[in-house]
């Protein structure tokens, strides 16, 4: 028989671990990740709107014109930007995309962006997700082949949540995939 303690405990078990039909919804193939990468940017850029990798990555209004997948289904633990072997298969995902995207594209450039929920300091945030960005490339480059000069990191922190909320939400601890070669000089 069920008691009280056993009910609530149950409750909080549910809502605070992300269900794993969820997760596997949102891990998209590394067709759908080169589908999404090699699209034209939504507004074509001209050659004095170009910039530095540096004002990219500052500039929101360029990134959102860019072509991007949010990568949600590497679910970062709370707190931490390892990525456990466990999701090396969603690692591969990306790599393979990638590796097809160079082939066709040698001079593509991504932005990996790393993001936080917004429990926490907003200093912690920001260094976690500037961590979880490089973990992600170190383990493309390390373990997958993915050349370094094809890939940057950036961390946005708390500031893009895709679930505004407070509290914690799995959601919101992921990474952004960012073609973002049309924008350089």
């Amino acid at each position: 028989m069920l008691n009280r303690r056993s009910l609530i405990t149950g409750a909080i078990l549910a809502l605070a671990t992300p269900p794993l039909a969820s997760a596997q919804e949102n891990t998209p193939s590394a067709s759908q990740i080169e589908r999404q990468l090699d699209a034209a940017p939504r507004v074509k850029v001209r050659p004095d709107q170009k910039v530095t990798v540096r004002e990219f990555k500052r500039r929101p209004d360029l990134r959102r014109m860019a072509p991007s997948i949010d990568i949600q289904s590497i679910n970062f633990a709370f707190g931490s930007s390892a990525i456990p072997r466990s999701q090396y298969g969603k690692v591969e995902n990306i790599a393979d995309a990638l590796e097809r995207l160079l082939r066709r594209r040698p001079g593509t450039k991504v932005l990996i962006e790393g993001h936080t929920d917004a429990v926490g300091s907003a200093a912690s945030n920001q260094v976690l997700s500037e961590d979880r960005a490089a973990s992600l490339k170190r383990t493309l480059v390390r373990d997958f082949g993915i050349p370094r000069r094809a890939l940057e990191t950036v961390g946005y922190g708390e500031e893009f949540l895709l679930v505004p909320t407070q509290n914690e939400n799995w959601r919101n601890r992921r990474v952004t995939l960012r073609r973002f070669d049309d924008f350089l000089e």
